[in-house]
Parts: structure tokens; sequence; C-alpha cells
């Protein structure tokens, strides 16, 4: 395995953990008016006047369903890259499938990041399509999965390198 393959194969494992930690958290957008409310696409919190915090799984509307949809398949996807950029080890003719696999990665969570700030203007955050109300702020989560959209295409131009070629 050549030193660009492992590059890209580790992006990619780093884009996959920081994509599932961001489910895994309810902080995709916090507000901490009447209460410390974050909301999550798996699972939300709130906490009004400093009692015990409640978390319950939303009903998610239909923007934030298949945002996180596209990011379940994506995550599928980078898990299915890494796994064939691992056996490109034992044969290097999968590096051109492990790239395609990656691209689609990519293109999950690009609509992802496109479809998920139509969401909101559900009734608990009340703002308008791509237009957050000043008193509601992106938290943590959705930080996270921008950063895992970032280094999923850092690590698509990495295993676009290792399929040039060679003379």
């Amino acid at each position: 395995m050549d030193k660009l393959t492992l590059i890209s194969g580790t992006l990619f494992m780093a884009a996959d953990i920081f994509a599932i930690v961001s489910l895994a958290m309810p902080d995709w957008i916090i507000t901490d008016i009447g209460g410390d409310m974050r909301h999550g696409l798996m699972w939300s919190c709130l906490t009004i006047h400093n009692l015990s915090q409640v978390c319950y799984t939303p009903d998610l509307e239909p923007e934030w369903m298949l945002a996180l949809i596209c990011i379940f398949i994506g995550c599928i996807c980078i898990t299915t890259t890494v796994i064939l950029l691992a056996s490109s080890h034992f044969d290097r003719n999968v590096i051109p499938y492990a790239r395609w696999v990656g691209f689609a990665a990519m293109v999950m969570f690009c609509l992802a990041a496109v479809i998920f700030p139509m969401g909101f203007d559900v009734e608990d955050i009340g703002g308008q399509p791509y237009q957050l109300p000043n008193s509601h702020q992106v938290g943590i989560s959705y930080i996270l999965f921008v950063l895992s959209l970032w280094i999923t295409v850092i690590s698509e131009l990495f295993a676009g390198k290792v399929c040039l070629p060679h003379f």
C-alpha cells in the first residue's frame, strides 16, 4: 500500500468518525431562549429552568429525514471505501472502485448539507428555509458534519491521485 492510499484511507476514516459522532449528538441546532433546547437528527434534548434534561426522539420533518438518510448512505459509502482501500494492499484493481464509492459518499454528504437547512422552518425553530432566527444557532454536531464533508472531499482528492496512471 503506497503513501497516498494510506493517507486517503486515514482521512476517509476520520470523516466517517466525525459524521457518526455528529449524528450521535443532539447539537445540530441550539438555543437558550426559554431553557436549553438542542435539536438533532437522531434525538433532541430540552432543559427548562435548570430542571433535569429530557431527551427524546424527534418527529423529523421530510427535509431532515432526507438529510439523515443521505448521511447514513454517505457513512456506509465511506466505510466501504475504507475497506476497499485496505483491500487494495492485496489487489490494486479495487482502487478505482474505492474512488467511485468515495465520490458517492461525497455526493451524499453534499446533498445532506444542502437539504438540512431547508428544514429550519420547523415549529420548534420558527425560521425559514436556509435562514435561522437570531435566537438559534448551529451547534457542534453540524460543525462536525461539515468538517466530515470537507475531509471527505480532501480524501477523494487523494484517492484521485492514487488512480492516476503510473508511467
